[in-house]
């Protein structure tokens, strides 16, 4: 089992930034990708971003490309999600996932789940 932690959210005004961090535990040497994904109230979970653990490929939605940045490290089992440039849209409950198949857009890819970190951007 691997545990997934995520912490830094927050409420931000339009335009800030926000770090999102997300600790892995446990079987933690069995995670081949992390992903952050997010969930707006009264819409579907949607994808992010992902990084896979030993080559740090990045892969990123269309809608945060040059805004948000995922980093990883390995040393602390740890992944990131730096946000720049946020916006009103971007507000939603982010969520860290862990896979042991490989880099996905898709949820049903990720093995692990945190509990999710809540982000507000006001205009």
């Amino acid at each position: 089992q691997v545990q997934l932690v995520e912490s830094g959210g927050g409420l931000v005004q339009a335009g800030g930034s926000l770090r999102l961090s997300c600790a892995a535990s446990g079987r933690a040497f069995s995670i081949v990708a992390m992903g952050w994904f997010r969930q707006a109230p009264g819409k579907e979970r949607e994808y992010v971003a992902t990084i896979t653990w030993r080559s740090s490929s990045t892969y990123y939605a269309n809608f945060v490309k040059g805004r948000f940045t995922i980093s990883r490290d390995n040393a602390r089992n740890t992944v990131y999600l730096q946000m720049n440039s946020l916006k009103p849209e971007d507000t939603a409950l982010y969520y860290c996932a862990a896979s042991d198949k490989g880099p996905s857009v898709f949820s049903d890819n990720y093995d692990y789940w945190g509990q999710g970190t809540q982000v507000t951007v006001s205009s």
